[in-house]
Formats: structure tokens, C-alpha cells, sequence
């Protein structure tokens, strides 16, 4: 469960600004390292997040090894935002929020952005820390 929920701070659903971006970094099990820009996260409740996933290297990754961390910037002039440290609960290839999430990239990125996503990651927040 995040620090900042069992400390009553803030909930996850509040963590994330429309406008801000993020960076997600995975790790293969043998260790080699990607980090990719991701959309703000669907919040699915209190420990749970998803974001939609193409084939690259993120993907693969966490087929290998289920950890990940997710550094958000909020909108702001400064540093403001967030690192999440994640560990993936399962990945789904079909269903509502992939169509959902499909949509959503079809209409702020564009149709072939959209083509790609392929896969749900949902992940368990492990811990919640300020950005600085």
C-alpha cells in the first residue's frame, strides 16, 4: 500500500493533474534497463494502476520482471510530482479499459498511436514518494 495512503496524506486519484507527464522505467531480468513516456495512469482504486502498453521493450520487460517505477512531473513551473515504485499484478490483451484506454490514445495522440496499444498492465502502488 502507498506511504501516502496508510499515512492518510492523499489518494492516488489525487496524485495525478490532467496535463502532467510521466516516465516509466522496467528492467529485464537480467537487469538491462528501458524507460519509456507514459500517459498519467488510469486509477483503478486505492493501490491499483494501469496504463496501456504497445509490444516494446516496457512490455517485454515486465514479462521477465513484474517491478517498474513511475516518476509523474506535474503541470507546474518547478519540480513537482511524484515516484511510484510499482510491481505488476497481471496483464490483460483484451477488454473494456484496453478498448478504453485505445480510444483515449486515438483521440489526444492520434489513430496509429492508438493501433498499438495492445496490452493493460495493471500494477500494485508498493510506495509513494515526492518527485524531489
Amino acid at each position: 500500500m502507498p506511504e501516502a495512503k496508510k499515512e492518510g496524506i492523499m489518494k492516488l486519484a489525487e496524485l495525478f493533474p490532467a496535463a502532467g507527464r510521466g516516465v516509466i522505467a522496467t528492467a529485464s531480468a537480467a537487469g538491462v534497463v528501458n524507460t519509456a513516456v507514459y500517459a498519467r495512469p488510469h486509477v483503478i482504486d486505492d493501490e491499483t494502476l494501469a496504463w496501456g502498453m504497445t509490444d516494446g521493450r516496457s512490455y517485454g520487460n515486465l514479462k521477465e520482471n513484474p517491478h517498474a517505477s513511475y516518476l509523474y512531473m506535474a503541470p507546474v513551473s518547478g519540480f513537482s510530482g511524484w515516484r511510484l515504485n510499482l510491481e505488476l499484478k497481471e496483464i490483460e490483451d483484451g477488454g473494456d479499459m484496453l478498448e478504453k484506454i485505445r480510444k483515449s490514445t486515438m483521440e489526444i495522440v492520434g489513430p496509429e498511436a492508438g493501433a498499438m496499444i495492445r496490452h493493460v498492465g495493471y500494477f500494485r502502488v508498493t510506495e509513494v514518494r515526492p518527485l524531489i
